[in-house]
């Protein structure tokens, strides 16, 4: 695959000497503050510039009647505005209807995956992050893209296969025979889209510098070291079969719109929780002016898996070897702590039959890891924003946007205003 975007990017090179050169580009400049000293999208209570802001070149030309090469140069600021090739693909038209893509392109997960980057493109600051906010949006591979007309209906059929990789969790996760199905119709006003994908997946969580992966990583390998590796390799995130699907419903008709787009992600043979979430969102266009509203929802919901090898390890009988060796731990030390206060001071670990120390040790691994584990991406989140966009000029569009993110599950929210500039050019 790396050999697929090498050669893609050679071509861009050198097409300068065969044709035309098709230089645009677009630029966010966004900055916000939250009203309270909380956090939200990398902001805080100091405004800030770098959290969405970039800058971005894109260039292509015809090869030949049939083939194009494309690049895309983006500079984010949450990255310095360190430059990097985000797309870099060659197109060849097999027919009017038939297009075939290579090399590092967009996936075509939403229904604003192509321009998802443009702000001018679209009524928001940015998409909404509850759908949009995933470590895949680009892929190293291939992609068949089909387009053509029944009755009054346009639609759009495509296939993509290949690799990814991006960042999630504090680390980096991976993704390998890529296989994603898109299809889209319209009718005048009226849009539906769907989607349906699935790749196998991998997550570096020994490289994690999240808190909480870190000290699961540091748990994990005691439960290992116990015997049960059949668990721990079922919780791990490791060439796991990930799935993603999505719907869109739109209506636009110029004056008024309304659209909602869902989403699913599930890797159901790892820790992670499954993912539902979706957006609705309605605005009018009032000559220059488009006033709009949008609500969110993200929910990752406990699952009870891997039971049959929680059972084995709840039913597992100790060796008082074994238990000492647990006890000399940090969380052996905490549960002996338990024990003690509960004997008040009659009995530990060590001291107990193991036969009664084996259960205690086996519900602790289970409590304190297995089930803070499965519990790590469990979480609750609604969105509620206001934006308002002015198209002060061709090309140019002033917005604002007051965003209200609550946490359902700790009952606690914040509020971020944002302000900011899209331009094409």
């Amino acid at each position: 695959m790396k050999k697929i975007f090498v050669l893609s990017a050679i071509a861009l090179a050198s097409f300068t000497t065969q044709a035309d050169v098709r230089i645009n580009g677009f630029a966010n400049l966004i900055g916000g503050i939250t009203t309270s000293d909380k956090s939200l999208y990398g902001y805080d209570d100091k405004i800030s510039f770098s959290e969405e802001s970039l800058f971005a070149i894109q260039v292509s030309g015809d090869i030949n009647n049939k083939m194009t090469a494309t690049a895309q140069l983006v500079a984010r600021g949450q990255n310095d505005y360190d430059p990097d090739f985000e797309w870099a693909y060659m197109t060849y038209k097999a027919t009017d209807n038939l297009s075939v893509s290579v090399g590092r392109l967009r996936l075509p997960l939403f229904n604003y995956s192509a321009s998802k980057d443009v702000g001018y493109s679209y009524h928001w600051l940015n998409t909404p992050r509850s759908v949009y906010d995933v470590p895949f949006n680009n892929l190293d591979g291939i992609r068949f893209d089909y387009s053509n007309y029944t009755g009054d209906w346009e639609y759009n059929l495509s296939v993509s296969s290949g690799a990814f990789t991006g960042p999630a969790f504090g680390t980096e996760i991976k993704g390998d025979n890529v296989v994603l199905l898109s299809a889209e119709a319209s009718y005048e006003w009226f849009k539906i889209r769907g989607v349906a994908g699935s790749a196998k997946t991998s997550l570096d969580m020994a490289s994690s510098t999240s808190g909480s992966l870190i000290e699961a990583t540091q748990g994990l390998a005691l439960v290992n070291a116990f015997g049960f590796s059949n668990l721990v390799d079922s919780l791990q995130w490791n060439d796991d079969t990930g799935e993603f699907y999505g719907l869109s419903l739109q209506v636009d008709k110029f004056d008024w719109f309304i659209s909602a787009e869902m989403t699913q992600i599930d890797v159901a043979e790892s820790f992670i929780a499954k993912t539902d979430a979706y957006y609705v969102t309605a605005g009018l266009r009032i000559g220059a002016w488009t006033p709009s509203v949008t609500y969110e929802k993200s929910k990752s919901e406990f699952q009870d898996k891997f039971q049959p090898q929680i059972q084995q390890m709840l039913s597992t009988q100790f060796s008082a070897g074994q238990v000492a060796a647990f006890a000399a731990t940090p969380i052996g030390s905490l549960v002996d702590m338990g024990v003690q206060a509960q004997t008040q001071g009659a009995f530990t670990l060590t001291t107990l039959p193991v036969t009664q120390s084996s259960p205690i040790i086996t519900s602790a691994m289970n409590d304190f890891i297995v089930q803070g584990l499965l519990n790590s991406t469990v979480s609750e989140n609604s969105v509620l924003s206001a934006s308002l966009r002015y198209d002060y000029d061709t090309n140019i569009a002033l917005k604002f946007d007051v965003t209200k993110y609550t946490n359902d599950l700790s009952n606690s929210d914040v509020t971020l205003v944002r302000f900011g500039v899209n331009y094409v050019f």
